[in-house]
C-alpha cells in the first residue's frame, strides 16, 4: 500500500503511526520546512517551503489568506510527487492549517483520511472559558473561520477521525455520526514505570522515587494548560510540604491562546506575581526535555499535576498515567474522559487552587492511594490507548477497508 501523510508539523500526531506503517508499506510524508533526518528516517519526508509573512492582521480577523497560502505551497510539493510517479492509495492529512485544501485537485482517486482535531467556536468553549484572560473581540469573531479547512477536508474525506470522544463532541451534530474516535496512541512499552529511575536537575542534584517530587508538564507554560493556576497554588503547596521539590517542564513560547505581552513570558509574569512567596531552592524550570529525560522525570514523580482548558488532550497526561504517576487533573473535558476521580487519578475544579492543593497533599500523605491510582492509571492507558495493541490494529483495519475500495 502507498501512503501519503500530510501535516504542517510532521510527524506531529502521526509519529507512531507513520513509523509503524513504514515497516510494511510505502510511506511518503509532507510537512512545512526541513526536519532533523533522525526524526523522519525511513519516512521519505518532503518539505514544502512556505513563502511570505503571516498575513493575518488585528483588523482582518480571518486567517484564510494564510491558510490558502500554505495550501498552495503544499500543492506544489504534491504536484512534484505526482510528476515523479507517486500515486498514493490512501492519504492521511491533518488539514487544520490549510495543507490539504487542494489535495483532491491532484489526487482525486486516492482515499482520504482527515484528522479532525477540534471544532472551534467563540462561546461555551476554550475561547471564553477563563474570565481572567478574555479573548479580544476580533479573536472571537475570527475563531469560527478556523474551521473552514476542516470542513472542506471533511467534505472531501472518505473517513474522518478524531482523538477522543470529547473532541468529537465539539463538532456539529451532523458531523459526529461520521467521525471515528481513534486516538494517536501511547507507546506504553517505553512510557512505563521504573522504580530505579533517576532524574538529574540542572544543578547536578539527582531525584529518585524516594524524594517527594511534584511535576507539571506542558509544551508551553501558558494559561491554556493552567500554568497560572498551578503557579498560584505553589505558594500554599510549598508551605504545606516543606520537603517537596517541584519540577516544571515547558517552553516559554505560546502554543495556544494569547501572548502575555511584548517582551515577557507567562513564566516571567507568574514569577513577578508569586515568586517572592516561593522557595527558589525547591523549584526548577527545566524547559523542554529530551524524551528519555522527560520520561525519567515522570518515573520519579510522586504526584503529577495536569490542567487544561476544555481543549485538545495533551499526550503528556496519558504518558504520565502510562508511567504509573498518581495524577491530579482538572475536571475539564477531555480530562474526565481519561480520568475517573478516585479510580485512576484525582480531579479538581480548574479554578479551585485550594482543592488542587488538598488533592496533591492528600496523595503525598498516602502512598497506598498513590500506588493504587498509579497502577490503575497505567492499566487504563494500556487498555484503551496502547499503540501496538489497540490503536495500530484499528488503523490497519481502516486502511485496508479504504484501500479495498
Amino acid at each position: 500500500m502507498r501512503l501519503l501523510f500530510i501535516h504542517q508539523n510532521f510527524p506531529g500526531q502521526f509519529q507512531l503511526l507513520a513509523r509503524a506503517l513504514a515497516a510494511t508499506e510505502t510511506v511518503v510524508a509532507i510537512g512545512a520546512g526541513d526536519r532533523d533526518p533522525a526524526e523522519v528516517a525511513h519516512l521519505n519526508y518532503q518539505a514544502y517551503q512556505r513563502s511570505g509573512a503571516r498575513l493575518r492582521r488585528p483588523d482582518d480577523p480571518t486567517d484564510l489568506k494564510s491558510e490558502v497560502q500554505r495550501g498552495r505551497a503544499c500543492l506544489r510539493q504534491i504536484e512534484d510527487l505526482k510528476a515523479n510517479g507517486f500515486h498514493p492509495d490512501v492519504i492521511i492529512a491533518h488539514p487544520a492549517w490549510g495543507d490539504a485544501l487542494f489535495l483532491r485537485d491532484v489526487y482525486p482517486e486516492a482515499c482520504l483520511v482527515a484528522y479532525l482535531e477540534y471544532f472551534y467556536r467563540g462561546t461555551n468553549s476554550d475561547v471564553d472559558f477563563d474570565p481572567e484572560f478574555p479573548a479580544p473581540s476580533y479573536e472571537r469573531d475570527y475563531v469560527r473561520f478556523r474551521n473552514i479547512p476542516q470542513l472542506m477536508a471533511f467534505a472531501d474525506a472518505d473517513q474522518s477521525v478524531t482523538p477522543t470522544a470529547w473532541q468529537a463532541s465539539t463538532f456539529p451534530k451532523a458531523m459526529r455520526s461520521q467521525l471515528t474516535t481513534l486516538h494517536d496512541g501511547i507507546d506504553t512499552a517505553t512510557a512505563k514505570p521504573d522504580p530505579n529511575a533517576v532524574f538529574t536537575l540542572p544543578d547536578g542534584s539527582r531525584l529518585t522515587a524516594s524524594d517527594e517530587v511534584v511535576t507539571y508538564v506542558s509544551r508551553s507554560l501558558e494559561p491554556y494548560r493552567g500554568f497560572h493556576i498551578f503557579m498560584r497554588a505553589l505558594r500554599e503547596l510549598m508551605r504545606r510540604r516543606p520537603n517537596a521539590k517541584f519540577v516544571v517542564v515547558g517552553g516559554d513560547d505560546v502554543s495556544y491562546g494569547m501572548a502575555p505581552g511584548r517582551g515577557t513570558t507567562w513564566r516571567r509574569r507568574m514569577l513577578e506575581e508569586v515568586g517572592d512567596d516561593l522557595d527558589p531552592r525547591r523549584i526548577w524550570f527545566v524547559g523542554r526535555l529530551p524524551y528519555q529525560h522527560y520520561l525519567s522525570l515522570l518515573q520519579v514523580s510522586t504526584v503529577h499535576v495536569y490542567l487544561t482548558y476544555p481543549f485538545v488532550l495533551s499526550w503528556s497526561l496519558l504518558e504520565a498515567m502510562s508511567t504509573g504517576c498518581a495524577v491530579v487533573g482538572s475536571a475539564t473535558g477531555p480530562v474526565t474522559e481519561a480520568i475517573a476521580d478516585g479510580e485512576n487519578g484525582r480531579l479538581f475544579p480548574f479554578f479551585d487552587r485550594n482543592e488542587l492543593c488538598d488533592r496533591v497533599e492528600e496523595l503525598l500523605e498516602d502512598p497506598d492511594q498513590r500506588r493504587r491510582l498509579g497502577k490503575a492509571a497505567r492499566d487504563s492507558v494500556t487498555e484503551s490507548y496502547d499503540f501496538r495493541t489497540r490503536i495500530l490494529p484499528r488503523y490497519q483495519q481502516l486502511l485496508a477497508q479504504l484501500a479495498s475500495r
